[in-house]
């Protein structure tokens, strides 16, 4: 359930209300009483994606995560790229071939 946001226009009271999507803006003040309720529109949720990069790490199968420390350990820097690139471009069409 979110977190919206009032302001009274009668006693520019503010404050954030936890209600359902589903019901309805509330209308009447808490602090004053009158009917001057209004919903302030937020700027809404987002994602954050913090850190290295979630897809290289976390969601790789075992296959990968050898094949990768394999190049590695063998090759410079600039064959592994090239080794990491060929083997992504493999990975989706096995999960393709799967489903």
């Amino acid at each position: 359930m979110p977190t919206y946001d009032y302001v009274c226009d009668a006693c520019d009271h503010q404050f954030e209300l936890f209600q359902s999507i589903k019901e309805e803006a509330k209308r009447k003040c808490p602090e004053c009483g009158r009917l001057k309720l209004r919903r302030l529109i937020g700027p809404g949720a987002a994602i954050l994606f913090k850190g290295s990069g979630f897809y290289k790490t976390d969601y790789r199968s075992k296959a990968y995560q050898k094949a990768a420390a394999a190049d590695r350990s063998n090759g410079s820097p600039a064959s592994s790229d090239s080794g990491k690139s060929g083997s992504s471009k493999k990975e989706p069409t096995k999960a393709k071939d799967k489903s």
